[in-house]
């Protein structure tokens, strides 16, 4: 198995295994990722799991629908690399990612 990690954007960092099939939103909550609520329960509703990928992991996390863009609309730090950790189904090529978390979630 290999681990993602979580940087909380004071520089704070948390391992997490993968657990490939689940959302990248499952992850962090179910090992307790400060910073990751999860308040629509992954069904693409709210901006509680809005995270930022380096640009070389954005490729392996798959395209953006339609409604995640509208919801990453509303998001005031919204960067280029954005995305909602409910929308990215995690595999085992992921092992090594490193997700950063904005210092507000909507």
């Amino acid at each position: 198995m290999g681990t993602i990690t979580f940087v909380s954007y004071d520089g704070e960092s948390q391992d997490a295994e993968i657990d490939e099939g689940q959302s990248l939103m499952q992850i962090a909550t179910s090992n307790g990722v400060a910073g990751i609520d999860g308040d629509c329960g992954g069904e693409c509703a709210c901006g509680t799991c809005h995270v930022i990928l380096d640009k070389q992991w954005l490729s392996r996390t798959g395209e953006q629908s339609s409604e995640e863009e509208q919801m990453l609309d509303m998001t005031p730090e919204r960067e280029q690399t954005s995305r909602l950790a409910c929308q990215i189904k995690v595999t085992e090529d992921m092992d090594g990612m490193t997700v950063k978390l904005p210092e507000f979630q909507m």
